[in-house]
């Protein structure tokens, strides 16, 4: 057996601009795609309008439209007004093609990546892309089921969650609480952290084949695999895992649109317990989809290769509300993050 890993250390340093560097670096591939493929900020200059009248008129698929201008309103490039979003000044002298200072030219060379040409396909149909430019083609969720790329991604958000976790846990109301389900776990990173601060607590690992092998061998690496057991299974089809009364979804519901997420979490609602919590562990947006520009920006690698993207707080207090849940609470926590509890009534 390993030694119990130590996962209540927190460095004296923080890593966020060091994991922004990699989070939003789809952002300037969109914004070329809105200047050049689109000529969105020609447009909008004539013609101030809702997202649904963007969609109609540039041909445009709801989702990734929606992270698109919710990039640009955290970006100071669109405000909202009334419903309608409208250009800035600043994107009125720079981003517009018939301004003498137009920069588009400034962004050509985007258009012959890979990456741009995937997002103007994104922002077409909808459809999420090859992730993070694989060379497999298929998305996340399919790319998932082989094992090479289960091992490297989980280990991907592993070494985020090594910081992140802590800080999850230590937030955390759980005292009353006696056996978490972290569905769509990966590693159990976070299982791990959450019963290392609260030792009363068990927890499972619910998570689909290959990756629910790649999570036994972490936690077991951690030594915490007397503590945090693995159920394989897929959180679309099989139950949920009973007895647990919390319900943890870290990282797990913005890869999915909103009719997925509304069924995922009336699915938790239907397993937990009266009196179970349910937290949902995330970057959130604000609550008028206009910022923080760091989760806007992550927000465009989520769309470009998931089918989901970044929630603002009131989205998911509203999915939960709509579900049967009560009591609703937003905390900060780190690194952009968040989580918003629950409490099934």
């Amino acid at each position: 057996m390993s030694a119990m890993q130590d996962l209540a250390r927190i460095p004296k340093t923080n890593p966020a601009e060091i994991l922004h560097q990699r989070d939003g670096i789809y952002a300037p591939e969109l914004l070329a795609a809105a200047i050049l493929g689109l000529d969105l900020f020609s447009w909008l200059a004539k013609t101030p309008a809702q997202a649904a009248t963007i969609c109609g008129s540039l041909g445009l698929a709801e989702r990734p439209a929606d992270v698109m201008l919710t990039l640009f309103c955290a970006m100071g490039y669109l405000e909202k007004k009334t419903g309608a979003f409208h250009l800035t000044e600043l994107a009125r002298d720079f981003l517009v093609r018939e301004s003498p200072w137009f920069v588009g030219p400034y962004f050509a060379q985007f258009t012959d990546r890979a990456v741009y040409q995937g997002l103007i396909q994104t922002l077409r149909t909808g459809k999420p892309g090859r992730w993070m430019g694989a060379n497999a083609e298929q998305a996340w969720a399919e790319a998932m089921r082989d094992n090479a790329f289960a091992e490297q991604f989980t280990g991907t958000m592993d070494s985020r969650g090594a910081y992140v976790g802590p800080v999850l846990a230590a937030n955390l109301p759980l005292r009353t609480s006696s056996h978490l389900l972290d569905i769509g776990g990966g590693s159990g990173i976070y299982a791990c952290c959450i019963v290392a601060r609260h030792p009363h607590l068990r927890a499972t690992v619910f998570e689909r084949l290959p990756v629910d092998r790649v999570a036994r061998n972490w936690i077991a690496r951690r030594g915490f695999a007397e503590r945090v057991e693995v159920r394989a299974g897929d959180m679309f089809r099989d139950p949920l895992p009973a007895a647990a009364d919390v319900h943890l979804w870290s990282n797990a519901l913005h890869d999915w649109d909103e009719p997925t997420v509304r069924r995922l979490i009336a699915k938790s609602f239907a397993a937990l317990p009266p009196g179970g919590l349910i937290v949902v562990h995330d970057k959130h947006l604000d609550e008028d989809k206009t910022g923080p520009l760091k989760t806007a920006a992550h927000s465009v690698l989520i769309m470009a290769g998931t089918e989901g993207r970044f929630y603002s707080t009131l989205e998911m207090e509203t999915f939960l509300k709509e579900a049967g849940f009560a009591s609703a609470n937003h905390r900060a926590t780190t690194l952009d993050y968040s989580i918003i509890t629950a409490v099934k009534p």
